[in-house]
């Protein structure tokens, strides 16, 4: 098992900048990739990010492509999500994930973060 807290999340303005965290803990040897996922209001959960354990390698969903960099501190098992030019429509509760070799996707609670026009 894996618990993650994420942290970072609030209220910004159209163009500002956030970093959302999260950290995981017990089992994060088996740790094959972090990620994050957002839910806006009245919308199906989307795909944001995600980076390889390993080997580094980063994924963007396409509407966050060239605004938002995730990036990790395998350490301290840490995922981070900087995101600039932030826009209204990026309004949603992000949630960290985890997946582990053979054990599935792990969710954390989710952080809101409102981009007010």
């Amino acid at each position: 098992q894996v618990q993650l807290a994420e942290s970072g999340g609030g209220l910004v303005q159209v163009g500002d900048s956030l970093r959302l965290s999260c950290q995981a803990s017990g089992r994060t040897s088996r740790t094959r990739s972090m990620g994050w996922f957002r839910q806006a209001p009245r919308k199906e959960r989307e795909f944001v990010a995600k980076i390889e354990w390993i080997t580094g390698n980063k994924d963007y969903a396409t509407s966050v492509n060239g605004r938002f960099t995730i990036f990790a501190d395998t350490s301290k098992n840490t995922v981070y999500l900087q995101m600039n030019s932030l826009k209204p429509e990026d309004t949603a509760v992000y949630f960290c994930t985890a997946d582990l070799f053979g054990s599935g996707k792990f969710w954390g609670q989710g952080t809101q973060v409102t981009v007010s026009s």
